[in-house]
């Protein structure tokens, strides 16, 4: 049984508890504490909705947000993944498409701006389920753009750019041409020039400052960055040099967490070295046999309703692979909910991350049930190739 004991919000950490991770050559052990997290842009990088949210993209780091305008500038244009969007008034009619855009809108207190959702990845955390109670969801995963266009919306905002596709809710021009901006979280990005070489804390806080910037709220991105601010600031690491694995699906091939995204920035944060931290990419296809040669001290497990960090568990130790793994044998594993696993959210929400070893940490948190990175190994039928987490195809 899974021991509740840490919280993440996808785009910031706040240190709720204390973990304990057993030595890998020693048989002692170390309480360690994390914040949540909730970006993770998770989270924009938290919270999936909170910090994850999404950055502007920068041209020093890939990511580059545009000028802060005043509240009450006419026009308000960015450059958005390398598509140039003019905003000549804060979007009143948006449709949201990810938690971490729903999260981050509803973050700054913009909930009344979302006229319907779709492709959500799991329930609203807690702290903003009473703001999005009455949000409307329109599609388990991509929405058609007959179904967007319907709407009326002047906003589409996406989580990945491989939502806004003609098979999906409309290609980014033709929304444009009927007078509909679109904005993807800076965070997922593909194009090199756009995506960050390595995802940081300041991408994360460019999103929100953003986000408040095109909706003409900036005392309230203002506030929400200083709020993830201290929580990061708030979190003690872990200094034993411990390694870890971010599994986010599959079996015969594991998709895992790579060396330039949310995955990497939140195992830093807390002190962990990412065993997939020298691929160049956010996250990859990866070989148990480097798994192995690996050793992990800690799994980190996504947990998602189609493909639960429990079957992965289950999976990893009746394999003879990966039975004998440190990781394995000593129960070391971080559970993750999939939205706080992305980066694109903004709010200083609390998702779950459940130590399943050791000791029960001193304030027992139930989190929430998420979604993890694939269902049957990968892939979630309907979904798009976007270069996050699997839960559809990279």
């Amino acid at each position: 049984m899974v021991t509740p004991g840490l919280l993440w919000s996808g785009a910031s950490v706040r240190a709720v508890s204390r973990l304990v991770l057993p030595r890998r050559r020693a048989p002692t052990t170390r309480l360690w504490s994390l914040m949540p997290i909730r970006s993770f842009l998770f989270l924009v990088p938290l919270a999936g909705a909170a910090l994850l949210a999404g950055c502007a993209a920068t041209p020093a780091s890939g990511s580059a947000p545009s000028a802060s305008p005043s509240a009450t500038a006419e026009a308000v244009t960015v450059d958005n993944c390398g598509t140039s969007v003019t905003f000549d008034a804060a979007p009143q009619r948006v449709v949201t498409i990810k938690s971490t855009s729903t999260e981050m809108l509803l973050a700054l207190g913009l909930g009344d701006r979302i006229v319907a959702t779709a492709f959500q990845d799991g329930p609203l955390p807690d702290d903003l389920a009473k703001a999005g109670a009455s949000l409307t969801s329109i599609a388990d995963q991509v929405p058609s753009e007959e179904t967007v266009l319907g709407l009326e919306p002047d906003l589409v905002y996406a989580g990945w750019e491989s939502n806004l596709t003609a098979e999906g809710a409309g290609a980014r021009d033709e929304l444009a041409s009927l007078g509909i901006a679109s904005y993807v979280s800076p965070a997922a990005c593909k194009e090199p020039e756009y995506q960050p070489k390595k995802l940081s804390w300041d991408d994360v806080y460019a999103e929100i400052t953003e986000v408040g910037d095109i909706f003409r709220v900036p005392d309230a991105a203002a506030a929400l960055v200083r709020d993830q601010q201290a929580e990061v600031k708030a979190i003690t690491p872990d200094d034993r040099g411990l390694t870890a694995l971010w599994y986010s699906s599959g079996s015969a091939t594991p998709y895992v967490g790579a060396g330039i995204g949310n995955p990497e920035l939140l195992l830093d944060t807390i002190g962990l070295t990412n065993i997939a931290g020298d691929v160049q990419d956010t996250w990859t296809p990866y070989s148990w046999e480097s798994v192995v040669a690996a050793d992990p001290d800690v799994i980190v497990l996504v947990d998602a309703s189609w493909n639960s960090a429990q079957k992965k568990m289950d999976q990893l130790a009746g394999d003879p692979v990966t039975a004998n793994l440190t990781a394995v044998k000593n129960k070391s594993y971080l559970v993750v909910p999939f939205a706080a696993s992305e980066a694109g959210s903004a709010a200083p929400t609390r998702r779950s991350i459940s130590p399943t070893s050791s000791p029960p940490s001193p304030r027992r948190l139930t989190p929430a049930p998420r979604q993890d990175h694939g269902d049957s190994d990968h892939d979630r039928p309907g979904s798009h190739s976007h270069g996050g987490p699997r839960r559809e195809s990279p």
